[in-house]
């Protein structure tokens, strides 16, 4: 067996050893003490500074100077693909020892911690910063700032709406820090703030400079149903829907488009010029300067219903320029109607002009003027005592308004409807709407108004009645009404009678009722004014042929009787019984003839 030979330790005092001037060895306890105090101190949850040990395919051994290194996924630096042993990177401390007593690092916890410290830091100095883009989101981007996914509002983007995201993505751009929420690590951020910031020295060196009636190129910036936007460079200013052009226009998107480039006059600006007020038509020369020089009243004009009105219609001959037809210009007729009744938008329709103002720009115009007017003619085309058909338009309390055509009109009095009945209200004869017969009665040419008969169209059946309705005849009639000087009795024929309270009283000395059918004695009959007295006590006051004398009344009392009568026209019953009056009539004849 062969002895191992052992070297000497080369640099071995044995002066020290001899003279025993040795220490003592450490204990193991002591050695260990002194290694740790040799190790870095480091506590979890903090960022510290590592040492690369070495990379393999899938992990990345770092040392931070504790007892034992630290095994890092190599997916956490897949940004820095030049990552090599030696190179120093920040790690952060998730555990000194985990549940296998290992160290546990995040290299990407601990650029995150690095990045919010630095993001906030960037919005507190207002410093401008990189980012990149990421993806679309509702409502905006995502965009990686510092290894932190930040939130881009599609309003943040650009001064200018956008329309389409996408062409944003993978770009990186500058942007500003405009918002951090602490508690759940959220942070917004603007690119449009940076844009803003350059156009507002833009917008001040441009508001300097502006006066009205200048004429500036600008890019339509927004469309709205009020009016346009344009950008004019820095600046934004309002073309109002009515300056957009000298005709009437119902939707900007007829004028301009997004992005186009025009030309705008400035009209006007607020002191502090922070609302500017454009033009576009202003650039061209007003319609009404273009209108033919030799149109003028009473010339036939055609053009297009451009707008509606309960009060008329405006028609627009050539463009921006239009004239008002009036409702009253649409029709001959008279009765109040909407000029929805006779036209709509979009008509194309012939007008007359009446009148035209070319310094205030103003033109009127009539429809009705291209049809005759019924009334030059009146007399030869509705002659008095003419029969005609019309139209019940409207009643009032006295009559029934009708028209016979478009704008002829006329009146039927109350009094003019029925020969026999009594019309309390036109609306108890006919109805609105109902043709009716009528005979011209009077013309008024100069108010354009007729006065109608429907009675006279049919025969006097007075004529007739004279015959029928003699004094003394008896008539079967009905009580129709009760009033207090008497009541209306209902004959043949719809011929209506009237009975004072005397001439009501039945044999058994009550009064009728309404709707009690009794005869009834004509003791009066006048054909002019159509009125017809009638009784029933003369009936059994006849038959016992004791027709009692009424006492003869005071002189006062006889005048209150009278004006208590519910017809005066029947004076001859309130002078006593007609058959008293007949016998002192004969005595006194009889007397005549003794004295011969």
């Amino acid at each position: 067996m062969t002895e191992e030979v052992k070297s000497p330790v080369q640099d071995f005092d044995w002066e020290a050893y001899e003279k025993g001037e040795m220490a003592a060895p450490q204990t193991r306890e002591e050695q260990m003490k002194t290694y740790d105090a040799s190790l870095k101190t480091a506590k979890e949850n903090e960022v510290v500074t590592g040492t690369v040990k070495s990379i393999g395919k899938r992990e990345v051994r770092v040392d931070i100077g504790v007892k034992s290194d630290a095994i890092i996924p190599v997916s956490e630096f897949r940004y820095n693909p030049d990552l090599k042993e030696g190179d120093e990177v920040e790690v952060f401390i998730e555990a000194l020892e985990d549940k296998n007593g290992q160290l546990k690092l995040s290299h990407k916890k601990a650029c995150q911690t690095r990045s919010w410290d630095r993001v906030n830091q960037a919005m507190e100095n207002n410093e401008v910063i990189k980012g990149y883009v990421k993806s679309r989101t509702k409502g905006g981007m995502i965009v990686d700032v510092f290894g932190i996914e930040a939130f881009l509002p599609g309003s943040q983007i650009d001064v200018r709406p956008i329309r389409d995201y996408d062409v944003f993505v993978d770009k990186t751009m500058e942007f500003k820090v405009v918002k951090i929420n602490q508690e759940f690590k959220n942070v917004v951020v603007s690119h449009k703030a940076l844009i803003e910031a350059e156009l507002e020295q833009q917008k001040k060196e441009i508001i300097s400079k502006l006066e009205k009636g200048q004429v500036l190129e600008g890019k339509v910036k927004n469309i709205t149903p009020y009016g346009v936007f344009v950008d004019l460079g820095g600046v934004d200013g309002l073309v109002h829907i009515t300056d957009l052009s000298w005709g009437r226009v119902s939707d900007p998107h007829e004028v301009v488009e997004l992005d186009q480039d025009i030309k705008v006059v400035i009209i006007d600006f607020d002191d502090e010029k922070k609302r500017i007020a454009l033009g576009l038509k202003q650039l061209l020369p007003h319609p009404w300067e273009s209108l033919d020089p030799n149109l003028k009243v009473g010339d036939h004009i055609k053009g297009k219903v451009v707008v509606m009105a309960d009060y008329g219609a405006f028609v627009e001959v050539q463009p921006g320029v239009e004239g008002l037809i009036h409702v009253s210009e649409m029709s001959w007729s008279q009765h109040l109607r909407s000029a929805q009744d006779f036209m709509k938008v979009g008509d194309e329709v012939e007008a007359v002009v009446l009148t035209l103002d070319r310094d205030e720009r103003k033109m009127s115009l009539g429809i009705k003027q291209l049809k005759k007017d019924p009334w030059e003619d009146i007399e030869e085309k509705y002659a008095l005592g003419s029969i005609h058909t019309a139209k019940v338009r409207n009643f009032t309390n006295f009559g029934v308004f009708v028209e016979i055509e478009e704008g002829v009109d006329g009146l039927i009095h109350i009094s003019d409807l029925s020969w026999t009945k009594k019309i309390k209200h036109p609306s108890e004869f006919t109805q609105v709407g109902n043709d009716i017969k009528v005979q011209v009665l009077e013309i008024d040419k100069s108010n354009r108004r007729l006065s109608l008969g429907h009675k006279q169209t049919e025969e006097n059946p007075w004529d007739q009645y004279e015959d029928l309705f003699t004094e003394g005849s008896i008539h079967q009639g009905t009580v129709t009404e009760i009033v207090d000087r008497g009541a209306v009795i209902t004959l043949d024929h719809d011929v209506e009678g009237f009975a004072t309270p005397r001439h009501l009283v039945k044999e058994d000395g009550t009064q009728p009722k309404v709707g009690e059918t009794l005869d009834f004695k004509v003791i009066e009959f006048n054909k002019d004014t159509k009125r017809v007295f009638v009784s029933h006590s003369r009936i059994h006051e006849d038959v016992k042929g004791e027709a009692p004398r009424a006492p003869k009344p005071r002189r006062g009392a006889r005048r209150n009787e009278e004006e208590s009568a519910a017809a005066p026209q029947i004076e001859k019953t309130t002078l006593g019984d007609l058959d008293a009056l007949q016998a002192l009539k004969e005595q006194m004849q009889k007397n005549e003839k003794a004295d011969k």
